[in-house]
């Protein structure tokens, strides 16, 4: 059961990180960009976190807070950037 879930788990975030990475090559605007650079991290954070749950231990638990902050602080930061060269 547990390596049906992993293997089932590794297929559906790694179809959505080569989505991620289509958008932000093919994205006509920053924006586009930015929301799919998001989302990569956003699975990044998924596969750490079921990485964590399968094997059953939380000393991952500081590198999920690190992402997090990261995927935030960068986000504001880059649309703070998008409505300054808007104005």
């Amino acid at each position: 059961m547990t390596t049906l879930l992993a293997v089932a788990l590794t297929g559906l975030l790694s179809v959505t990180a080569l989505l991620a990475l289509a958008r932000i090559y093919r994205g006509p605007s920053l924006l586009d960009r930015v929301v799919a650079a998001d989302l990569l991290l956003s699975t990044m954070l998924g596969a750490v976190g079921a990485e964590a749950a399968v094997n059953r231990h939380a000393t991952t638990v500081p590198v999920l807070v690190v992402l997090s902050l990261l995927g935030f602080v960068g986000s504001v930061s880059l649309v703070r950037f998008a409505v300054r060269e808007e104005a």
